[in-house]
């Protein structure tokens, strides 16, 4: 018998439904482990960390935390945010700055359509879909350069300054990344999103970049298209996306646009991943902390739990990874479904499911 691999994983639920969330990937990924015949277990350490915790301390995390967390396998993250805190200190302040440091520079979030769940694009009725965004997640527009300044000058007159950062290798190292992924893929094909019609700079450099990076992948094929077009192609040719790369915002907004399309953000999965596993990687579902429904049972499990399977397969578990979305899938399709996809369900029902599924 192989000797037993322990994972040391840090759960940050966070704010909101985050609490519920990460709750439900946690008790999935035990059955997991407690059925595996001793081939692999999961040690958990919670952190408080959050909203509630900069009330009481005026910070979002330990001022060590980044020490803490870098000695752990992999990090489960809830959501961030609550009305009682600006949300640019929140995000700032815990997740990106666990992002940033961390250099979790590839975020992946697959947009999955689930049997039993009606999705608003009459398309999805008859025609498979299934594509992957890949972001840029260390630079870009979200890099935190620029100020506000002039403010002295009387009310009108600030002026407030947000620097998008794009380099050559940033560009080239997500770039690799996505082309990579596709060939793992039945279409092996990248769709490169831009603005350089408009962002003559660093978009320009993001074209460039593709161009060249793509001559090494001759057996994938690729498109170039501007984020606006891109838009459009998500809700009017969905069936011709399998791999879409772009920048930190643009993937942002377009990552969620996707999981839109498939039913409700509370669907998608997510990882911020340090592909040269130099610091641990993070998994999360992509739906915010949801003020509104938090601590009501209404949350969706299944972004955590697809989250969940992310981090498996980032472990080489991709047996289990399989078992994981297949069980989320008989969820799915037996019209157990939660509030937000038209369902009546609660977050502990989708969950007992998705364990007597497995």
């Amino acid at each position: 018998m192989s000797e037993q691999r322990n994972f040391s994983i840090a759960a940050i639920p966070a704010d909101g439904v985050g609490t519920e969330v990460v709750a439900a990937g946690r008790a999935v990924l035990d059955a997991l482990a407690a059925g595996s015949g001793g081939r692999f277990a999961f040690e958990w350490t919670e952190f408080p960390w959050g909203c509630g915790y900069y009330e009481k301390t005026g910070r979002m995390m330990d001022e060590d935390g980044l020490e803490t967390l870098q000695d752990f396998d992999a990090l489960y993250f809830g959501a961030v945010g609550w009305p009682s805190v600006p949300d640019h200190i929140s995000l700032w302040g815990l997740r990106l700055r666990i992002c940033q440091n961390f250099d979790q520079w590839a975020n992946v979030r697959p947009v999955h359509f689930h049997p039993g769940i009606t999705s608003p694009l009459r398309k999805a009725d008859d025609t498979p879909l299934d594509w992957v965004v890949v972001r840029e997640n260390s630079e870009g527009e979200y890099a935190g350069l620029g100020g506000r300044n002039l403010a002295g000058r009387g009310p009108g007159n600030e002026v407030a300054l947000q620097t998008a950062l794009f380099t050559e290798k940033g560009c080239e190292r997500i770039m690799r990344f996505a082309f990579d992924l596709a060939r793992q893929r039945d279409r092996k094909k990248v769709s490169s999103v831009t603005k350089s019609n408009a962002q003559q700079y660093g978009m320009v450099l993001w074209d460039e970049v593709f161009q060249r990076v793509a001559a090494d992948y001759p057996d994938v094929e690729t498109e170039s298209v501007l984020v606006d077009a891109m838009s459009a192609k998500f809700v009017l040719h969905p069936e011709d996306l399998s791999v879409v790369v772009a920048s930190n915002l643009n993937a942002d907004i377009l990552s969620d646009l996707g999981s839109a399309l498939a039913g409700s953000l509370g669907l998608a999965a997510s990882a911020n991943l340090n592909p040269d596993r130099r610091f641990p990687s993070m998994f999360e579902p992509v739906h915010g902390s949801a003020p509104d429904i938090a601590g009501q049972g209404l949350a969706n499990p299944i972004g955590a739990i697809g989250s969940a399977a992310l981090m498996l397969e980032h472990f080489g578990l991709n047996d289990e990874a399989t078992r994981v979305r297949k069980a989320i899938e008989s969820t799915t399709a037996a019209g157990l479904l939660t509030p937000d996809v038209g369902g009546t369900a609660r977050t502990d029902q989708i969950v007992e499911a998705v364990l007597a599924n497995l």
